[in-house]
């Protein structure tokens, strides 16, 4: 292999989306597994939740965007699941559920 050439693994993957809208300032909004693992720690959860909210429309409201939540299966058999931004217009499909395919390159620097 020449100084020029590098090595690059190319592999594509299907998969489906779903677009939708949701509010950008939410992004820091968000609860986690071991928000659900009590009772306790789900009341601090939703206390959390709420102070961040009043947070949000304190500065002036929320913000929207459209984004699809895009899921594949990887090759060990795992769904993995990625947001796309959209951007803040409506995008030009006639449903929210859409095909997807997600290409991925390896390579070195």
């Amino acid at each position: 292999m020449s100084e020029g050439e590098k090595n690059i693994v190319n592999k594509e993957f299907k998969g489906e989306a779903r677009v939708g809208r949701v509010m950008k300032n939410f992004a820091s909004i968000s609860l986690k597994p071991e928000d659900l693992s009590s009772p306790v720690a789900f009341q601090m959860a939703i206390s959390r939740l709420y102070e961040s909210l009043m947070k949000v429309f304190e500065s002036g409201g929320p913000e929207t965007t459209y984004i699809a939540e895009v899921k594949i299966t990887d090759d060990t058999g795992n769904q993995v699941s990625i947001a796309i931004d959209l951007g803040n217009s409506i995008p030009p499909f006639s449903s929210d559920k859409v095909k997807a395919d997600v290409k991925v390159t390896l390579y070195e620097d």
